[in-house]
């Protein structure tokens, strides 16, 4: 069931109307907005709380409902779920119900054999600690955060079901899993009778990976769709049209954008679409979002902001989601280049 985004319209904190779109998740009863906020970056223990407290208000305040965090985000791991809980407690703590949280495990998290990987043993404490550190009795959706390549699927699938069972989720999902192993996971949930909400890849123009492979695999099961990374670790910004600035992700040895990644073809590409962009009378950055949200199959796109500017920025993207023929055309002809793909 693919559903178009509908809007909502609630009072913001200022006391002006604030208009957000939702869409549903798969085959479920599940809106999310079409935008989420994601924790991973710029809400750890060595960011600004202050900031970190701005941007989560100004996101609910704007409609951003959806909070998308992970045991070891930080840094350091684990700080985002702790700064995320103080900020329920101190601002939001009678909205609980009008916000859908999230969060997974799966990568490392602490030192010792049962801090990494999909084990039930991991799965399990992890989400225990979790709930701990945001202050919360459940979160909306647990993930499986990868597939580690040794647990089997009906271990990683069943410690799902049982924290829906216990209680301590509503919902559960998967996060970045092969396509060989997809159907197997929604198989054995719906068995169970706890269907895949949500199935959570990296997506951006630059990295069409997933929507070739994993995102009709998921929309016949289903399942919704949430992607992540869709600016491309900022290399569709139109950051690096002119180097690498020193205080970016790719100027960083330990960041997740190298330098080695930031090619001249994908700078070219990226000033060609920032082109485009200005002719649509949006930023680089809001129309690689609005490219993702094209696809009718994706339910919602996760930002990731390091300021409440980029985060206003990123939220007038809903001004303009739609593309002409000949836009979609243009754009398909620059980044339809596999030297250009992650």
């Amino acid at each position: 069931m693919v559903t178009s985004p509908s809007p909502y319209r609630r009072e913001g904190w200022g006391g002006g109307p604030l208009i957000m779109q939702y869409k549903y998740c798969g085959h479920s009863g599940v809106q999310l907005p079409v935008l989420s906020l994601g924790l991973w970056h710029n809400f750890g223990s060595v960011d600004d709380f202050s900031t970190a407290t701005q941007m989560v208000v100004k996101a609910f305040d704007a409609g951003i409902c959806h909070f998308d965090l992970a045991n070891n985000y930080g840094p350091v791991p684990g700080s985002a779920e702790s700064n995320f809980g103080r900020i329920l407690k101190n601002n939001l703590a009678s909205h609980r119900d009008e916000m859908f949280i999230s969060s997974k495990a799966g990568h490392q998290m602490w030192e010792g054999v049962y801090g990494d990987g999909s084990s039930r043993k991991n799965i399990i404490a992890s989400c225990d600690q979790s709930l701990r550190r945001m202050g919360l009795e459940y979160v909306d959706i647990f993930y499986s955060h990868r597939y580690d390549g040794v647990t089997p699927i009906e271990e990683t699938m069943q410690a799902l079901i049982d924290l829906v069972r216990q209680g301590k989720a509503l919902y559960v999902g998967i996060s970045k899993y092969p396509p060989h192993l997809q159907q197997q996971c929604y198989d054995i949930l719906r068995e169970a009778h706890v269907p895949c909400l949500l199935s959570q890849y990296r997506c951006s123009m630059f990295d069409p990976k997933a929507q070739r492979e994993n995102f009709q695999i998921a929309a016949d099961n289903g399942s919704g769709i949430i992607c992540f990374s869709p600016l491309a670790q900022g290399l569709l910004t139109g950051k690096y049209d002119n180097g690498i600035p020193a205080d970016s992700r790719a100027a960083k040895s330990t960041g997740f954008l190298q330098q080695s990644q930031v090619t001249p073809e994908r700078v070219e590409a990226a000033r060609q679409l920032g082109a485009i962009a200005k002719q649509r009378g949006q930023s680089l950055a809001q129309m690689a979002l609005a490219w993702i949200l094209k696809d009718e199959r994706v339910t919602s796109c996760i930002i990731g902001t390091s300021s409440v500017a980029q985060l206003d920025n990123n939220l007038a993207t809903l001004n303009n989601l739609t593309f002409s023929d000949d836009e979609v055309t243009a754009i398909k002809n620059i980044i339809d280049k596999p030297e250009l793909w992650f």
